[in-house]
């Protein structure tokens, strides 16, 4: 899979219908005919759209916790609570359940951020806050998260 790119404004219609902007669609042409997992986010109030291949690749590495420790179990059920399977109908259209709608906060206007091999799906007003938050300490998180010294290759 290779990774989304782009940050797209739409709109949400009464019933939780999106339509994705055709330059995502054509993104996400290869994954399409396999379905989605449209899950709530662990750290903000937003949903991730995982193509299945990336579903059970997570998956996987998930089934791997030993579940005869507690902390693993309640892991595994908060992870997975309000787990939907999801396709784009052949109009275009991802339709988001009611409750995924109720966590995220989602109204009429939508931002679809590209977050490597997923998708955030965002009320564009929560968006626009968590991004304004974020940006007085990005430099230090950059630094942080991207900045750890690896083996020279040669290359500034």
């Amino acid at each position: 899979m290779n990774s989304f790119i782009g940050t797209y404004e739409c709109k949400a219609d009464a019933k939780g219908r999106l339509m994705i902007p055709a330059v995502l669609k054509k993104q996400m042409a290869a994954a399409l005919q396999d379905g989605f997992v449209l899950k709530r986010a662990v750290f903000q109030p937003c949903l991730e759209l995982y193509p299945m291949s990336e579903w059970n690749t997570l998956m996987a590495k998930i089934n791997k916790l030993n579940r005869f420790k507690k902390k693993n179990n309640d892991f595994i059920r908060r992870f997975t609570a309000g787990v939907k399977v999801v396709e784009v109908d052949s109009a275009g259209r991802l339709l988001i359940p009611k409750d995924l709608i109720s966590f995220s906060g989602i109204s009429k206007e939508v931002v679809l951020a590209s977050a490597v091999n997923i998708l955030e799906i965002w009320d564009k007003d929560k968006y626009e806050q968590a991004i304004d938050d974020a940006s007085s300490d990005f430099a230090d998180l950059a630094e942080e998260v991207m900045g750890q010294e690896e083996e020279d290759d040669g290359i500034s």
